[in-house]
């Protein structure tokens, strides 16, 4: 019975997001979403990662937002990970690449905690984040929530699964009125050819309310995961979870 509960209650988050997303389909404008992610595994609890983002809200074109971040992960139980991170994040005015002058120059340091769970093959991921961001605009806080499934398939080989789809739904809120800022609604797939090396794409709906660092779009998203292994040390089961934006 709680199994069921609990799979009723994920439909039903992914069903209300979905609706927006359903009704804005015929107006869409893709624009391009494009991750580099670098990390290193020192052992199985212990890493360290560095992340580089660029975004444009036509296709290739009208570039508008960067950002370049780094951090360190700890899992202190195999379904419970603590992150810290920080980087800097860029916005600029829409109309062209890189228009002056910008939305939001901002600095921005982030804990975080993620907890996994299984329900049959799916991977589900809870992912609890705040934010301290000194912007353009003066301090501020945020505070994320994701709720995430993931689902790898395909024959497996030297201990992973080649394949793997998700699905994920992040909200964004703040300690200030009118609290609600943003909702982040994405699909993706996937692809190991390596156990160093992940391939993604994906498609990313977001929608903002009355602010003024990024306006919500849609976008293709395209990202290249590269993970470095300590020497004698087993490999960890980062592919497993849900690629971090």
């Amino acid at each position: 019975m709680k199994l069921m509960n609990k799979k009723r209650t994920i439909l039903l988050f992914f069903f209300l997001a979905l609706h927006p997303v359903i009704s804005y389909s015929q107006q869409i404008v893709l624009g391009s979403w494009n991750i580099l992610n670098i990390k290193y595994n020192y052992n199985d609890k212990l890493s360290l990662f560095g992340e580089a983002q660029l975004r444009s809200l036509r296709f290739y074109n009208n570039f508008h937002y960067y950002e370049y971040k780094g951090g360190i992960n700890y899992k202190v139980h195999k379904n419970v990970k603590l992150t810290l991170g920080a980087g800097s994040y860029q916005t600029y005015k829409e109309g062209g690449n890189f228009v002056l002058p910008k939305n939001n120059d901002e600095f921005r340091v982030w804990p975080q905690i993620i907890l996994f769970q299984s329900i049959g093959k799916f991977k589900i991921e809870q992912r609890y984040r705040a934010e301290l961001r000194w912007t353009s605009n003066g301090y501020r806080n945020r505070f994320r929530y994701r709720l995430g499934a993931s689902y790898p398939f395909g024959k497996e080989r030297n201990g992973y699964k080649p394949f793997q789809s998700s699905i994920s739904n992040e909200l964004f809120f703040t300690n200030n009125e009118p609290y609600f800022e943003r909702n982040r609604l994405q699909y993706t797939i996937s692809y190991k050819p390596s156990k160093a090396t992940t391939l993604q794409i994906g498609y990313l709906h977001q929608f903002d309310y009355k602010i003024n660092d990024e306006t919500g779009r849609d976008f293709l998203v395209i990202g290249f995961y590269y993970e470095l292994f300590r020497k004698f040390t087993t490999k960890t089961e980062t592919e497993n979870e849900l690629k971090d934006n």
